[in-house]
């Protein structure tokens, strides 16, 4: 039997890096290679011994969690190629600068040097084949792969490997606003039926909602502060549902005030250059936004400090979602001083961040130095329970393991789904293994 081993990804958020090894142990292949941003940073589990033998190396998508920890395979022997998208690789560079940037203000280093960032290798699916067709790497394997909804060159990937299917999902979602996302099917891989092995994104674990309830919700709490002449902060992260909700809110709320920084319009711009990713008329709507004539777009300190002279019943989005950053920090201490003001997070906070802090804060106690509303208000990148139960119906498998949650989270979907008649379910944490 083939064996998987969790590098990292299952039974937290974070550091996504799944290991296949064939039943001899002589060969392997791995999903993803991601960091987790808590602390001074934590990387894979890396068997250095393993590296060197890897057959091929996947990636599903650009952030950090799921990509920073690449060039440690190739210090560690990794001569291969990476398979991804152009889009991906086009977006890695942000990441990685973004990464540097934290790792030192935790006063810590890295543990890879630049020789090895300039030694990944990549290899664009896109270029070989078209989404859901099969591409054959080496007479041993083969890969197919459809875009998975989460950021532009986000995919999912099908492998038919030394006689076994795996199916591993990314990070995924049908909901996107801006974005395609492709079914995943079982196309002629042998005469299978059934995947041998399924890894899937359980983000929101049980979570029921659907996209549209968390967006009435975010209009609701972004009303109700607009009414009372306050301002809103959104902080997210340079790609991904920045810029769906920057477009979101500019339908929303076309009469008041928006304020962008640069660096999440940027990849806005590029999306007219990644329509293969976008739903029909993407491109239109982010054209509108383009047009409306009270966008602000802050592009240096000079424009922030008038953007923050004149914030009344704005609508501000700054880049980095834990808000870890001095710049989203400065927008913060400007808003948290009036009781009018809210700041809305919607995406995950890794413990011990700034924005992690501040939830938690306001949960608890009431602040004299911060009087401004603090909430958590999702917009959904990844999976909750509907989805999770709709891809174990789509992707029938024999094993099934639910990862980019908390194991306690994981624990309670699988229990769940189980008395619901799903069998073959895995709760699974960093170390364990699992034969298939």
């Amino acid at each position: 039997m083939s064996t998987l081993t969790i590098w990292g990804g299952a039974g937290e958020h974070g550091r996504s890096s799944y290991l296949l090894q064939d039943k001899d142990g002589q060969s392997g292949i791995l999903l993803d290679c991601g960091v987790k941003k808590e602390g001074p940073g934590e990387y894979p589990l890396l068997d250095t011994d393993i590296i060197p033998h890897l057959q091929a190396v996947f990636l599903s998508h650009a952030h950090e969690d799921h990509s920073i920890a690449l060039p440690l395979l190739y210090k560690y022997g990794y001569s291969g190629k990476v398979w991804t998208t152009k889009a991906t690789v086009k977006q890695l560079p942000d990441y990685f600068e973004a990464w540097d940037k934290y790792v030192a203000a935790q006063s810590a280093s890295l543990p890879y040097g630049e020789i090895d960032k300039q030694s990944i290798q990549f290899m664009y699916l896109e270029e070989h084949i078209p989404p859901q067709t099969w591409l054959r790497i080496a007479p041993n394997l083969r890969v197919q792969w459809g875009r998975s909804g989460h950021l532009a060159g986000s995919v999912w990937l099908i492998l038919e490997w030394d006689g076994t299917v795996v199916f591993f999902s990314g990070d995924y979602t049908k909901e996107s606003l801006l974005l395609m996302a492709d079914s995943p099917t079982i196309m002629e891989a042998g005469a299978q039926d059934v995947v041998d092995l399924s890894i899937i994104d359980a983000a929101y674990g049980a979570d029921p909602d659907e996209q549209l309830v968390k967006l009435q919700q975010l209009e609701s709490a972004i009303c109700n502060t607009l009414q009372k002449g306050g301002s809103i902060l959104l902080p997210v992260p340079i790609h991904g549902r920045s810029q769906e909700l920057i477009v979101w809110a500019s339908e929303c709320f076309p009469d008041d005030q928006l304020i962008v920084e640069e660096e999440l319009i940027a990849p806005l711009r590029g999306l007219s250059d990644k329509t293969e990713w976008l739903k029909e008329g993407a491109i239109q709507r982010v054209n509108m936004l383009f047009n409306r004539k009270n966008l602000c777009i802050v592009s240096n300190s000079e424009e922030r400090a008038k953007a923050l002279l004149n914030l009344k019943s704005s609508i501000v989005f700054t880049n980095d979602g834990m808000m870890q950053s001095p710049k989203a920090q400065e927008y913060f201490h400007q808003l948290s001083a009036s009781p009018d003001n809210h700041v809305i997070f919607t995406g995950h906070l890794a413990a011990g961040s700034f924005g992690h802090r501040l939830v938690k804060h306001s949960m608890v106690e009431e602040s004299s130095d911060m009087r401004c509303t603090i909430s958590l208000i999702r917009y959904k990148v990844h999976q909750g329970l509907p989805d999770i139960r709709e891809m174990l119906q789509t992707v029938p498998s024999r094993r099934s393991v639910l990862v980019h949650a908390p194991k306690s989270h994981i624990d309670h979907v699988t229990s769940i789904l189980e008395g619901e008649g799903f069998a073959g379910l895995y709760s699974l944490l960093p170390g364990s293994t699992l034969s298939f």
